[in-house]
């Protein structure tokens, strides 16, 4: 199995497929909502805090996609709103010729919680795209739904509104989960300039697995059903096109008028099942598990999350988990919303970073670079595990889950600590303590990391010696 298991993990494919994983409040142990999974793709990854922010009247954001693009596009300015919210992300430096930095979600101040998933539009609709595109991209509509969401259902209001005004910049078709303490739910962006998207919520005793993004059946009144949300011609385009005939007698099915056709990835419908047999009882651990499972986790994977959605008694006692590579051998750090900064080594750093490789080092940027880089630690890490993986593979996730759970153990006394100081009017003291912890715990993870990727070295090169490319 695990064999198999070396060449998915190690695999590169010219489709990238980002993962998501929703898990509602009837089905965990602690009532929770999970929303995991990660980004997929070939570029440096860093986590960023970005603080709450002040605009002035008229202030503009740049959005869309640039002439590099697949379906290359223009940058277009939208308004920005008067306050944004604090959140924490995952950035990262290139895809598809959308501007850095780009980011596919994470946790904003709200507790509302964000993913973003590959989803392709069918064939006709993508060649429909405009040239050059003007909108929206989806890591826009992400930053945004962190800056402007207080509840998930409100994300969905809000990157629904931006395509509806100002269309959308497709890469060929996308999709979001979002996700708050009492519910989910997933949009689809649909590919052709159109302005087509829906969306459905999930509720507290759902699960879904996303790779892809998909939508099935959706309701006549759609525009009025609570569940649902679309743009107002979801289903009339479909009829006009032929790709949905009204008087069938069948429902709408949003994926099938509009998908590529494609079945989901293999792995989905098995890591659904497993978490359902769980139902009840889903932990953290267990989507932890599941985010970081050999079967769906590859060398394009640029990151881990893990928002952990509770009723905290104190809103920046929220905690996003985040693995700052390929999780399958990289932990999981909780990282608090009152947290105010990562480490110098979780920040962004050259390596993988575009434009890096032709220029010399920046000034600015030296003292960064003058530290470890955890993405590159835990890359060497993945790939001296993944050269021989039965042998090694299993010590590398006994350590990183042993990790976890004694960090899981500690936290309720971080918490409480940190309330205690919240309840007693000291928040800068609060945030203090957290970023204090975290930065201590993400680099206690490095050394970890380091440590292990030292001692498989030695027994690689002792035992097999290091491969090399053919010549």
């Amino acid at each position: 199995m695990l064999a198999i298991l070396a060449v998915a993990m190690l695999a590169v494919s010219s489709a990238w497929a980002s993962y998501g994983i929703y898990v509602g409040k009837n089905l965990t142990a602690d009532g929770s909502v999970f929303l995991a999974g990660y980004g997929d793709e070939p570029s440096s990854h860093w986590l960023e805090i970005v603080p709450a922010r002040e605009w002035p009247n008229g202030a503009t954001i740049k959005v869309g996609a640039t002439a590099a693009s697949q379906y290359p596009g223009e940058l277009i300015e939208i308004p920005q709103v008067k306050r944004t919210a604090k959140y924490i992300t995952m950035n990262y430096s290139a895809f598809a010729g959308f501007p850095a930095p780009i980011t596919n979600g994470g946790l904003n101040e709200h507790n509302v919680a964000a993913r973003d998933i590959w989803s392709p539009s069918r064939e006709e609709l993508r060649k429909m795209t405009p040239r050059p595109q003007r909108g929206v991209n989806y890591s826009d509509l992400s930053r945004i739904a962190m800056e402007r969401a207080r509840t998930a259902r409100e994300a969905v209001e809000i990157v629904g509104a931006l395509i509806d005004r100002y269309g959308e910049a497709t890469y060929g078709g996308n999709s979001h989960l979002f996700a708050d303490r009492d519910e989910g739910w997933v949009l689809i962006e649909f590919a052709g300039g159109k302005g087509l998207w829906v969306a459905q919520r999930l509720g507290p005793g759902d699960i879904r697995v996303s790779r892809p993004g998909y939508i099935g059946e959706v309701p006549a009144n759609y525009r009025n059903n609570p569940d649902f949300r679309g743009s107002a011609n979801l289903i009339s385009f479909a009829v006009e096109q032929g790709w949905y005939d009204p008087n069938s007698g069948k429902p709408f099915n949003a994926n099938l008028a509009y998908g590529d056709g494609k079945m989901r990835h293999p792995a989905v419908s098995m890591m659904e099942e497993r978490l359902r047999k769980l139902s009840g009882k889903v932990k953290l651990e267990d989507v932890i598990a599941a985010v970081r499972a050999p079967e769906v986790t590859r060398d394009s994977a640029g990151y881990g999350q893990v928002a952990h959605l509770r009723n905290t008694a104190h809103p920046e006692l929220g905690a996003l988990w985040v693995a700052a590579t390929t999780p399958v051998t990289a932990p999981f750090i909780p990282y608090h919303l009152g947290v105010t900064e990562v480490p110098p080594e979780f920040q962004r750093h050259r390596y993988l970073t575009e434009g890096e490789a032709a220029r010399f080092m920046d000034r600015e940027w030296q003292g960064i670079e003058s530290t470890r880089y955890a993405f590159r630690v835990f890359k060497r890490l993945f790939y001296l595990a993944g050269e021989h993986l039965q042998e090694f593979l299993p010590e590398v996730t006994s350590a990183l889950t042993a990790f976890e759970a004694r960090l899981a153990a500690d936290l309720p006394v971080v918490e409480r600590t940190a309330l205690k100081l919240f309840e007693a009017g000291e928040p800068e003291l609060a945030r203090t303590h957290l970023t204090y912890r975290s930065t201590t715990e993400a680099l206690k993870g490095l050394q970890l990391g380091e440590a292990l990727a030292v001692s498989i070295e030695a027994r690689t090169k002792l035992l097999h010696g290091i491969r090399k490319p053919r010549q």
